[in-house]
């Protein structure tokens, strides 16, 4: 088939067959060597990971170097110029906007001739044919590779300049939504935050139903009003132990900002469950990630989950006579992102300890005022996931167009 499924009515007549070298002046990737790297320094070294949905993004994890060391190497870039990532991470793009950077060995440059649209070709390599033809001719095994010689040489089939156009322009619209969808959710979490903030520092205050002030505030510590800290462990077996179905066993990648992810899920049996009935989890339980990279993540198990356990990186935190939603809120603020940062212990897998967690010291209203709180952070919650609903859908109909719009 060399005309695609969907088509703009005023186009016909088979689309070309054609590689991004013969439609590319130059293409090639960065430094191989590292460069002498400057902390002071204005110029940003940057590889794969700085490429971000069409946009070269600098980071404070962004290497630096100065201009004498810039200046010795040559880049052929241009405002005909795409990145793509093939070291590592695969497949991100950027357009390159005339910033002073200098490219790492995971960034490939392509350099595309003045006579093809550059928004169709960076809509193009997210098509499905030529990811699948990318991945399909990946190298390496812990860190993948993406050659030169399979961007250069990869075919696919383009129309002309003026279908190339049509197309873009109409994908370009779909991606400003996706942009302007992300963007409000970005707004909405900033803004969750700086009220969290304002009502953990009692900055704001709700008052009762009948208009009058609620009480004082009581310093207390976490382990003084939990009735269960602590945490569960690996079943024998190793993943030998987990089943296709069963008891839902929770681990650490489960436990996300606010929300237990119930779509990468294990399990366990029946009786491997009663075995180990300490790390038992019900509804209203908070689930607090105590080691690793995603340490600090907190979530309330949902009033509708039946029963799961966990393991021995997730910790337990039972508050039969407190509001669950809003201790959590609290671990998930700054002023409790600041405890959870001081307490950690360990070298390289930093970690929580139960004594540490039942200490955490923080200021604690009464019931009432407590779910008022809870009530109103969980409205900003549910306007962020629908939100973020509409972001899934608008790149799921992307997606779709992607196959139906690119042969």
């Amino acid at each position: 088939m060399t005309t695609p499924k969907l088509r703009f009515k005023e186009f016909d007549g088979d689309w070309s067959l054609s590689s991004l070298s013969q439609l590319s002046t130059k293409i090639g990737d960065g430094i191989h060597a590292t460069p002498k790297y400057d902390e002071n320094g204005e110029i940003p070294f940057i590889n794969g990971n700085n490429l971000i949905d069409g946009n070269v993004v600098i980071n404070e994890n962004t290497k630096r170097i100065n201009a004498e060391e810039f200046n010795k190497y040559n880049q052929a870039l241009s405002d005909r110029t795409l990145f793509l990532s093939i070291n590592g991470t695969i497949g991100n793009l950027a357009f390159y906007k005339n910033e002073k950077v200098l490219l790492g060995k995971s960034v490939c440059f392509i350099n595309l001739k003045t006579d093809i649209d550059k928004n169709f070709i960076y809509l193009l390599l997210q098509s499905p044919e030529l990811t699948k033809t990318f991945n399909s001719e990946l190298t390496g095994t812990t860190i993948k590779n993406l050659s030169l010689a399979t961007v250069r040489n990869s075919e696919f089939y383009s129309p002309t300049l003026e279908e190339q156009t049509k197309i873009a322009s109409f994908l370009s619209a779909v991606d400003e939504k996706i942009s302007q969808l992300s963007q409000k959710h970005s707004l909405l979490s900033q803004y969750k935050q700086g009220m969290m903030q304002k009502l953990f520092s009692q900055q704001i205050r709700f008052k009762a139903e009948d208009g009058s002030e609620f009480g004082e505030w009581e310093e207390t510590t976490l382990g003084s009003f939990s009735s269960k800290i602590g945490s569960g462990s690996t079943p024998r077996g190793g993943a030998e132990a987990y089943t296709d179905k069963g008891i839902i066993f929770i681990r650490s990648q489960n436990v996300n900002n606010d929300q237990l992810l119930l779509n990468d899920i294990a399990f366990i049996p029946e009786q491997t469950h009663k075995k180990m009935a300490g790390s038992k989890v019900i509804a209203n339980d908070i689930l607090l990630n105590i080691t690793g990279a995603s340490i600090g993540r907190s979530c309330v198990v949902p009033s509708t989950f039946s029963e799961g356990n966990v393991n021995q990186h997730v910790c337990i935190i039972r508050t039969p006579k407190d509001n669950p939603r809003f201790v959590q809120s609290f671990l998930a603020s700054k002023a409790g992102q600041d405890l959870i940062e001081s307490h950690q212990t360990g070298s390289g897998r930093e970690g929580l300890n139960f004594q540490s967690i039942r200490s955490f010291s923080l200021m604690k209203p009464c019931l009432k005022e407590q779910t008022k709180i809870a009530n109103f952070l969980s409205s900003i919650d549910q306007k962020i996931e629908v939100v973020a609903q509409q972001i899934e859908q608008a790149k799921q109909w992307k997606k779709g167009l992607l196959q139906q719009m690119f042969v």
